[in-house]
């Protein structure tokens, strides 16, 4: 079946992770997706982690499947000139190298579009071009500072926490892929290539902005009716940790299920909606609160929140977490189990919906992966296994229209 994106291609210069999740995207949805790595090492992640000796790491191959993989080397000038080949027949470049990387290699933005003035050239970055950190190296979890992330994250007793969920890496790289298509879009109407770039402090500031939204909230009035801290304890003047709390407006926190004493994930997370009130208060065996002044309304409840959630804790004391949302589902209670990486994996749902997939690698056989988040009704997304390191070198050189002797030359000179 033909995808959305067969005919484009992609040099991927990317390594790590921000980058190859973005390209891993495109390549799920059709695009020809050139990873050019190191001669003999690769990206980095290839050895990062391993459990298999020998084995690429699951660290890259979960994020580098349906790939092709092309080692060169752009010291060299055989090396260049293959590159200078791939600018001119591909769509898009995206990289994550350090600033002036590409420059130092020979390749300016004013060389790229020489080269091919349909170009897009799309680069992940720790900060914007311009800010004062320009320079600074970045990391998942220095993201997740400089972004919001983790001054309000975790509880207010303790200090910042990041998450475990790759907020600076991975979602840097779907906001690129976002980017990426949209400047294809854009070539369309106007002919022209041009370059996209996403920091990854705006791309975990942009997850942030309901904390943006509680700054200016408080700079206003002073607290904030929504976190534990009201109306019984006290507010500075910046947005404070509010732990298990909704974000939303909405009170939630994460409550005990049976088992919890030796299951750390025996828990559910349950949130008290005002429509939901009524309901709650039958699920849970209080059905006089549903008329009681004291917890009518959001504002009577406040102030005696954890009350409430100590009341309905004592209730799911004798129901693990999925009897309780079984039952909790029936009255249309917002809640979900806590779910643990193994319990995931295991998921028949998430087989089910392709969301979780295994694949088969020449190398280190069969492994669990992520598939497309997003689902599509009339496209079927197969997620392939990644590449070999220079698995693919011969066959893209062909397709630049070397021949067998030019590419026997090249492995000669060592440029691939």
């Amino acid at each position: 079946m033909t995808k959305p994106l067969d005919g484009i291609r992609i040099i991927d210069f990317t390594h790590v992770q921000a980058g190859p999740a973005c390209t891993q995207l495109l390549a799920w949805y059709g695009a020809d997706v050139i990873k050019v790595e190191r001669p003999g090492s690769g990206d980095v992640t290839r050895s990062q982690l391993r459990d298999i000796p020998g084995a690429d790491a699951l660290y890259f191959t979960m994020l580098n499947g349906n790939k092709r993989s092309l080692t060169l080397d752009t010291k060299t000038q055989e090396g260049k000139e293959v590159l200078e080949k791939m600018i001119k027949t591909s769509d898009v470049m995206v990289e994550n190298f350090g600033p002036g990387a590409l420059d130092r290699m020979g390749f300016s933005w004013a060389r790229i579009q020489e080269l091919n003035p349909k170009m897009i050239m799309a680069s992940v970055k720790g900060f914007s071009d311009g800010h004062s950190y320009e320079d600074l190296k970045v990391y998942e979890n220095v993201a997740q500072c400089a972004g919001g992330a983790a001054s309000t994250t975790g509880f207010w007793d303790g200090p910042p926490t990041v998450s475990a969920a790759a907020l600076g890496d991975s979602n840097t790289g779907m906001h690129l892929a976002i980017g990426i298509l949209t400047a294809l879009m854009q070539r369309q109407k106007t002919g022209k290539g041009q370059k996209v770039s996403c920091s990854m402090q705006d791309a975990v500031l942009n997850l942030c902005r309901v904390k943006l939204r509680d700054q200016q909230r408080l700079d206003k009035i002073g607290y904030l009716e929504e976190y534990p801290q009201y109306p019984h304890g006290s507010f500075t003047d910046v947005v404070p940790r509010g732990g298990n709390a909704g974000g939303g407006g909405q009170p939630g926190w994460v409550l005990k299920c049976k088992g919890w004493e030796t299951d750390p994930n025996a828990y559910i997370y349950f949130t008290i909606q005002g429509h939901a009130w009524e309901p709650i208060t039958r699920a849970i065996g209080k059905p006089e609160w549903a008329t009681d002044p004291a917890y009518m309304t959001a504002e009577a409840r406040q102030d005696k929140i954890f009350d409430i959630f100590a009341t309905i804790e004592e209730w799911l004391k004798d129901k693990t977490k999925y009897e309780a949302v079984d039952i909790l589902r029936k009255f249309d209670i917002p809640c979900a189990p806590v779910l643990s990486m193994k319990e995931l994996a295991a998921s028949p749902d998430l087989r089910k919906s392709g969301s979780i997939v295994e694949v088969d690698h020449k190398v280190r056989g069969k492994y669990l992966t992520i598939g497309s988040p997003i689902k599509f009704s009339d496209l079927t997304i197969e997620v392939g296994p990644s590449p070999v390191l220079g698995e693919h070198t011969d066959e893209v050189l062909a397709d630049l229209g070397y021949s067998a002797d030019d590419i026997a030359k090249l492995h000669t000179a060592k440029a691939v």
